[in-house]
């Protein structure tokens, strides 16, 4: 019997498939993954439809699903809440809910330290990764990206010298990482944005700054 040799990509011997079949990818994987997180959030968010009663519902009015409209719903709901928040009889609502949750044993632990990260991040006066740095881990001959974050008073009493908190996110995942005390004479502060940080650490590297990205270009020509 004569042996069968299949050749999946034949790249060699034609080169304008596999230069096609990637430029194609380019364009659909991006596309496609976009798609596929805007499905999620979408749908997430059209959970909230849930809440409304039954002949309130839009399904029951328009006689049709309409995806999306837990979005709007969601919207109305969060900018309804800062508009009431930011009146006085708003923000004494909003002291009486939050000293309730503060009195109540295990969920205030979990309300103060979610409350704490919130406030820090989405408060116009936060300094959270206000600055990107470069600290050596994970061994002394490597270096990785990091965000400066605080070290708490108690910490800096029992450390000798002057210490900072960094935040080192993992990839591709950076909700994800380790939260250390390094001394600052140990780092080295970068000149690029959070974002440009975080655009690196998401795309192992790809995606940097548009100096790097000029330079990717010229050597793939």
């Amino acid at each position: 019997m004569r042996a069968v040799h299949l050749r999946i990509l034949p790249g060699g011997r034609y080169p304008f498939v596999k230069k096609y079949l990637l430029t194609g990818l380019l364009v659909w994987v991006p596309l496609g993954i976009t798609l596929w997180v805007l499905n999620l959030i979408i749908g997430s968010l059209d959970l909230t439809l849930s809440l409304l009663p039954s002949q309130w519902h839009p399904d029951e009015l328009l006689g049709v699903h309409i995806p999306g409209l837990g979005v709007i719903l969601t919207g109305v709901v969060v900018m309804g809440t800062g508009l009431l928040v930011r009146n006085v009889f708003g923000q004494r609502l909003l002291a009486y809910w939050d000293g309730m949750l503060r009195r109540i044993p295990f969920v205030n632990a979990i309300y103060n330290s979610v409350k704490q990260v919130s406030d820090t991040l989405l408060s116009d006066s936060g300094h959270a990764f206000r600055k990107v740095l470069l600290v050596r881990y994970p061994h002394p001959e490597a270096w990785s990206l990091a965000f400066l974050t605080s070290v708490p008073a108690e910490v800096k009493r029992k450390l000798d010298g002057e210490y900072v908190g960094v935040f080192i996110p993992t990839t591709p995942s950076p909700v994800n990482g380790f939260y250390f005390y390094v001394k600052k004479s140990e780092t080295i502060e970068l000149d690029i944005s959070v974002d440009a940080a975080f655009k690196a650490i998401i795309s192992m590297g790809v995606v940097t700054t548009p100096e790097n990205a000029a330079q990717l270009a010229g050597l793939n020509k």
